[in-house]
């Protein structure tokens, strides 16, 4: 990492936002790289969560090929939940390249990798009561303008996907058995 000064932004990105393009834009103005970790990888098909990792990941990508990001500023990688927080942040630093500053506006996360020695600073946040994953998930189930909070790749990954139908058949409560 000789020279290059690498910093780590960890999200959920379900699905990445507007908001999200204008933190990683504005990160990559005060590091050279920017390892971009798809939190809770794990997770899928849930209403929270309704997008599976290789699904954020395409997302991801494509938006930043939108915004001409070049990609050799950045990694995207996937990162499952372990739910042990006494480990986690060497957890990261197992899945990732090496790097020296935290972005998170989560005060755990920022506790964890402070107690680490490591630079912890929160990202700038865009517009976050309009500009937000469970935002972009509230205008879905009420049929509103969705699409303006998103990039034109993520409308057309989430038209390939059938995403919106899948957020709409997971907001369905399951009738149980008499």
């Amino acid at each position: 990492m000789e020279g290059k000064v690498r910093g780590i932004l960890i999200g959920r990105m379900q699905p990445i936002h507007k908001g999200h393009i204008q933190v990683i834009k504005k990160i990559l103005e005060e590091v050279d790289e920017i390892i971009i970790g798809i939190g809770s990888a794990q997770l899928s098909h849930e209403l929270k969560d309704p997008f599976t990792a290789g699904e954020r990941v395409v997302m991801v990508t494509q938006a930043l090929a939108e915004e001409n990001i070049d990609p050799s500023k950045y990694y995207i990688i996937p990162m499952e939940d372990i739910n042990f927080n006494a480990i986690w942040t060497a957890h990261v630093k197992m899945m990732t390249p090496p790097f020296s500053i935290v972005y998170s506006g989560n005060s755990l996360v920022k506790q964890l990798f402070s107690e680490e020695g490591y630079t912890v600073k929160n990202p700038p946040l865009y517009d976050r009561v309009h500009l937000s994953g469970t935002e972009v998930r509230k205008r879905i189930l009420e049929d509103g303008n969705w699409q303006e909070l998103v990039a034109s790749s993520t409308i057309d990954i989430m038209d390939e996907i059938n995403g919106v139908e899948r957020i709409k058949n997971l907001s369905v409560k399951e009738i149980s058995e008499l």
